[in-house]
């Protein structure tokens, strides 16, 4: 990485727009792509403005706090933490979540997930939906904004992740609405007396083989949990397992909704040949064209 110039250190002697160009130098000799954006995005954070204030206010002297809180946050961005972990939130279904290193980062693809659910449940039904691997809580948060009759049920072995799931459930006034059971894929649902009663189970499970891990970018690598990301030597463990558990809960003609990562399908179309009682449904590609959710029906309906 070339030198860059630092940050001005002089408390009190920086202009916005001058702390905006070292901000976009440091980050973009970082490798980060999208870094004049970030710049804008880190600033306004900072200042609590909009980047529209941001872009039109750049003669602005910052003050020694805000300089020391500008050069704190460009610190960890150029050490390649997620801008979601340093602003604290990540867009989802149009929603805002908090999000913190306990929890996997939304990812847009992962919408695909919502849309499939609302698909086979109708506005006016009354349904009993299961999120497996919550994570933050955003597939089961999303899920029962649009689903105000829907019975949710979302487990997470991590109880960190459950904390912040159960925030996220709160910001949008749907916690009441949402039963939060720790655990590791559905095992927490032996006790709620649901054989069979479960219309839909969804889920964004790990899916990264073990051998990817070191060649995921940084911001994954050193920053995500790795038990929210990494499943196996094939990627497909926990699919498998997912679908062998709940075949002791699914509804007949019910359906299991996963992401999967590209290339996986052909091993999910093997898994659930190998499974009674299953049929696979459907493979859905995300904008990429990558393969990105399967739906495997229960027979029976």
């Amino acid at each position: 990485m070339d030198a860059v110039a630092p940050l001005p250190q002089s408390i009190g002697q920086a202009t916005l727009g001058e702390v905006i160009v070292e901000a976009r130098q440091l980050l973009e000799q970082a490798g980060i792509e999208t870094a004049e954006q970030e710049a804008l995005w880190l600033m306004a954070h900072v200042l609590h403005l909009s980047t529209h204030h941001v872009v039109i206010d750049r003669d602005r002297r910052l003050s020694s706090s805000e300089l020391l809180a500008a050069r704190g946050l460009i610190t960890r961005r150029v050490g390649r933490e997620p801008l979601q972990y340093i602003l604290g939130t990540q867009e989802f279904c149009g929603l805002e979540f908090t999000v913190n290193p306990a929890v996997l980062i939304p990812r847009p693809e992962t919408e695909l997930l919502v849309e499939y659910v609302a698909q086979r449940i109708a506005a006016d039904r009354q349904a009993t939906i299961a999120d497996v691997c919550t994570g933050s809580g955003c597939i089961a948060v999303a899920i029962a904004r649009l689903r105000l009759r829907a019975r949710v049920i979302a487990t997470d072995l991590s109880s960190p992740s459950l904390v912040v799931a159960r925030q996220n459930a709160l910001r949008h006034g749907v916690d009441d609405r949402i039963t939060w059971l720790e655990g590791d894929l559905l095992g927490p649902l032996a006790e709620q007396k649901l054989e069979g009663q479960v219309d839909v189970i969804v889920s964004n499970p790990p899916y990264i083989p073990e051998l990817d891990w070191a060649t995921l970018q940084p911001e994954v690598r050193l920053f995500e949990p790795r038990g929210a990301l990494v499943a196996g030597p094939q990627g497909t463990e926990l699919h498998e397992r997912l679908l062998r558990e709940a075949d002791r809960y699914l509804s007949p003609g019910g359906a299991v909704i996963m992401e999967i990562g590209a290339g996986q399908a052909r091993a999910m179309r093997l898994i659930v040949e190998q499974l009674p009682g299953y049929r696979f449904h459907r493979l859905v590609y995300d904008e990429a064209g990558l393969e990105r959710v399967v739906i495997v029906e229960r027979a029976g309906a």
